[in-house]
């Protein structure tokens, strides 16, 4: 009988990882991805299986907590062929390098410091090099088009349905026979936001005999879309008017040209006070580049930009900052508008950003995305009074604001209706949620959806299926 294991988002948004094993057939992974926050460390411990077992890896979407685990995979043993969008490819390979340079980087910073000490020995090594990242895209990869069956092995095969998330987001219906009997299961991946300003809506899938599904906000709905691009607007403009800045820690991916679209509206429409807006950014420079590229799999707005100006994203007041001391320039700057990695204020160039500005109360940050517990970003919007940056304890006087009607994920009551528009649905598994958000959610399925049998999966367990 069939079964799966998760090896991460289990109880916790971060590190996906996913493990179908069918009866005398392939053993197929649903993503590899990376933890953050508080439950890093997790990143460094071996595998709960050994990854040349692994015949598959079907990958949902390029974010980091759904692919950066598979440098490390393919170094510790996988072999097997990756199968993806062709746009998630290409920002995968986008992701994992940046990856890969931050940790080297870190690593170099923190082993001159212990040489001094003479510790050097204590410092651990990056997760993985650009070298592995490298040899990734050395394996058999296979493009999939949304609704297409992707043959797996005999009897089993895939197909990618738009998540509407970010950029060629898929959920994932894997079918196979067991006992000549066609059974069905299917992954979610992270669904997107109906208001979604640059993606189109998620497509409904009509048929599983188990679902995992995420649950990042099962607990809670958006503010409705229209009120968040108010309230952004009104941040903005206020604090432009008092000669304030403004900060907006962005993930790379979806968040940041959502955030691009949004300030290209404001400034066709003349609501935009006269400023420079600087995306300090070289991740989401590249990311929004292959935006660009694959504008076909945007929403109508996007192309519609595309179709008056040649561009979806780009306008007058725009300023790309690739280099280093472009980067640093921005501190003589006035009056601006500053989009930087990273989201969760992790590290990157948005540090440099706060320790220049986050002490003054002219300026204002806002934030757009989710901060998972235990990184800087979920300290600040939590209310902290100082943040430590460099190894300097800075005073936080400005402005904190947190808009969640940008979120890229679907609420609680989106999630639910995607789920009554399946016209069979067996047992519903929750994944990529806080355990005490899960269990809300848990509650609100079984009130809405009586007839299923819902069940919170931990790490390692074996759900049969």
């Amino acid at each position: 009988m069939a079964y799966i294991q998760s090896y991460g988002a289990a109880e916790v948004v971060t590190g996906s990882c996913h493990v179908l094993h069918i009866e005398k057939g392939p053993v197929v992974m649903v993503d590899c991805g990376m933890f953050q926050g508080e439950h890093e460390k997790e990143n460094y411990k071996k595998f709960g299986f050994h990854p040349r077992d692994i015949d598959v890896l079907l990958v949902t979407h390029a974010h980091l907590d759904h692919v950066g685990r598979i440098p490390k995979l393919v170094k510790e043993g996988f072999r097997g062929r990756i199968i993806s969008q062709r746009s998630t490819f290409d920002l995968m390979e986008v992701v994992l390098l940046d990856a890969a340079h931050l940790m080297e980087e870190e690593y170099r910073t923190l082993f001159r410091k212990a040489q001094r000490r003479g510790e050097e020995r204590k410092v651990a090594k990056p997760l993985y090099t650009t070298e592995d990242v490298e040899a990734v895209f050395d394996l058999t990869s296979t493009f999939a088009e949304y609704g297409e069956k992707i043959p797996l092995a005999h009897d089993v095969y895939a197909i990618f349905r738009n998540a509407g998330h970010i950029l060629d987001s898929a959920t994932v219906q894997i079918h196979y026979r067991e006992k000549n009997e066609h059974r069905s299961v299917v992954f979610s991946g992270d669904l997107g936001n109906h208001n979604d300003i640059v993606m189109p809506d998620p497509v409904q899938v009509r048929k599983a005999d188990t679902l995992y599904i995420e649950s990042t906000y099962g607990d809670r709905n958006h503010k409705p879309i229209k009120e968040s691009v108010e309230e952004f607007r009104e941040v903005i403009f206020n604090t432009l008017m008092s000669r304030g800045n403004v900060i907006i820690p962005s993930f790379a991916i979806e968040r940041t040209q959502e955030i691009l679209c949004l300030l290209k509206r404001m400034y066709k429409r003349k609501e935009l006070p006269p400023c420079k807006i600087f995306l300090d950014s070289p991740m989401a420079i590249r990311a929004t580049n292959l935006y660009n590229k694959y504008h076909s799999e945007l929403s109508r707005e996007c192309n519609l930009f595309l179709k008056e100006d040649g561009t979806i994203f780009e306008f007058p007041w725009l300023h790309y900052t690739l280099k280093p001391e472009e980067s640093k320039k921005i501190n003589e700057e006035e009056g601006c508008i500053i989009i930087a990695g990273s989201g969760m204020c992790t590290g990157g160039r948005i540090m440099h950003h706060f320790k220049n500005r986050i002490w003054n109360p002219k300026n204002s940050v806002i934030f757009v995305g989710y901060q998972a517990n235990g990184t800087p970003g979920r300290r600040i919007v939590d209310g902290a009074r100082t943040i430590k940056i460099y190894h300097e304890e800075i005073r936080i006087n400005a402005r904190i604001y947190t808009i969640n009607g940008f979120s890229a994920h679907a609420d609680q009551h989106e999630l639910i209706a995607w789920m009554e528009g399946f016209e069979q649905l067996g047992k519903i598994f929750l994944i990529h949620g806080e355990r005490e958000k899960q269990e809300i959610f848990q509650k609100v399925i079984r009130h809405k959806m009586p007839e299923h049998k819902v069940h919170i999966v931990k790490e390692g367990e074996k759900v049969w299926v």
